[in-house]
């Protein structure tokens, strides 16, 4: 038996051609169908060089086990998610890496209904049986149909979840970052148009190049940001919009082409949809919670606060019925999408929300970003990680008012609290710091955090 080290906690990733190649992603797709008893399956990938071939594997293995396959082609994540759910498939892979660099490649799965996966029911299931690899005779059956035609019956859905009437003109800035997102927000902008929305795009890094010339699609990354700003200033943008690889993220510049932090985007998308049905139910991660949970309040909407992880977040929608919910991290999960995440829904409600107001993005972020200054994610690659945050703990844990061990650890003061989790992907602890109107506050605790963590 062969161990499989593309296999992580929530999916599947690796360096295409070492730990996912054709082989593996053949053995994947016969392990998919006989755990979950899946056809159709909708299959997916993104513009990488390997993400072609592993697709054709990845089908070629489905239909060995006589499962039929629905091929999307060229897409998003969130497509895959979409036509798993609008098409009744019995589950949907998408091969991606997201943001990783170009030589990496892996695969987001999702059973019927765009329901994810058990980690460790369903995850544990597919891995045991790709790795054991007895499969036997290809079975009778399944066969492969082009699905690509799903797209327009996506941009009805999305575009049908806004309110285009109410948005204003407005010029923005997309940066595909040479990833996935290009031919779908084509296909969303002519949508725009035909219903009378009034806006302009500038396309930056728009052509789909699995080499990503200009870098790893990983706009969250501050060194990132000028790849979207300069040309947003440039070109007089009222909004900036940069996606990830397989675009189920999205982030967020103003005119200024200020990057606005993950927390605030959900802040405002909380309080759009608390405006349009009080009392609601809104789920948010437990890393920067304390504007989230203010908005909240404000609009007598009811907060859920879920463990960090798109299987924990789409749980607890399902769970509670969340309208909405979401991550600092640029993760928007919403009801009327099958509970799932999108990174082109937030952009829309923004640029609603900018029309209904007749504000900048500026405006309607500036408050927030004053009442609720925070550190940013910090990472660090302590040797003893447990023992890094043991230290933090023994500093801080007897002063806390309040201690939450929901996702890693949180500790909260007043006026101010702190998270720290372990990466569940990477050899990272993960720091964020935040503060009631205290900025300085928020840098002298991020600074004596850090050096505990860096010791």
């Amino acid at each position: 038996m062969t161990r499989l080290n593309c296999f992580k906690a929530y999916d599947i990733r690796g360096r295409a051609g070492i730990e996912l190649d054709e082989g593996v992603a053949f053995r994947i797709g016969r392990a998919f169908a006989r755990a979950l008893g899946a056809s159709p399956v909708v299959i997916g990938r993104d513009p990488r060089l390997s993400s072609p071939a592993l697709a054709a594997a990845l089908a070629e293995g489905l239909v060995a086990e006589g499962s039929d396959v629905l091929d999307l082609g060229l897409c998003g994540t969130e497509e895959v998610y979409f036509a798993t759910g609008h098409l009744n498939a019995g589950g949907g892979i998408m091969i991606t890496a997201s943001h990783n660099p170009a030589e990496w490649n892996g695969m987001k799965m999702v059973r019927e209904g765009a329901a994810p996966l058990d980690p460790v029911a369903d995850l544990y299931q597919i891995r045991a049986l790709a790795e054991a690899d007895a499969f036997g005779l290809r079975k009778p059956g399944g066969a492969v149909r082009d699905a690509s035609a799903t797209r327009a019956a996506y941009v009805d859905h999305v575009l049908g979840m806004t309110d285009v009437a109410a948005m204003q003109p407005l010029t923005i800035l997309a940066n595909a970052g040479n990833g996935a997102a290009g031919p779908t927000l084509d296909a969303l902008a002519e949508g725009l148009a035909s219903r009378g929305a009034p806006l302009r795009f500038v396309r930056v890094h728009h052509e789909p190049d699995g080499e990503f010339p200009f870098g790893a699609p990983n706009p969250i990354l501050p060194e990132n940001h000028a790849q979207t700003a300069e040309p947003l200033r440039e070109a007089g943008a009222d909004m900036g919009v940069a996606w990830d690889g397989d675009f189920d993220r999205c982030f967020l510049f103003d005119a200024t082409g200020r990057f606005i932090p993950g927390e605030h985007v959900v802040s405002l998308l909380a309080a759009a949809f608390l405006s349009r049905a009080p009392g609601e139910t809104i789920v948010h991660d437990p890393r920067v919670v304390l504007g989230i949970r203010d908005t909240i309040a404000r609009a007598g909407g009811r907060a859920v606060m879920a463990k960090t992880g798109h299987v924990y977040l789409k749980r607890a929608m399902r769970e509670t019925g969340a309208i909405y919910g979401g991550e600092m991290s640029a993760h928007h999960y919403f009801r009327d999408f099958f509970a799932c995440d999108s990174g082109m829904i937030p952009w829309l409600l923004v640029a609603e929300l900018m029309g209904r107001k007749r504000a900048a993005l500026a405006s309607l972020v500036d408050d927030l970003i004053a009442r609720f200054p925070s550190s940013g994610e910090r990472n660090f690659r302590p040797e003893d990680p447990e023992a890094a945050i043991a230290r933090v703990m023994a500093a801080f844990g007897p002063e806390a008012a309040e201690i939450d061990e929901t996702d890693g650890l949180s500790l909260s003061f007043p006026g101010w609290r702190f998270s720290l989790r372990q990466s569940n992907t990477e050899a990272l602890v993960r720091l964020n710091v935040e503060a009631e109107g205290d900025a300085a506050l928020v840098s002298e605790m991020t600074q004596r955090i850090s050096a505990l963590l860096e010791t």
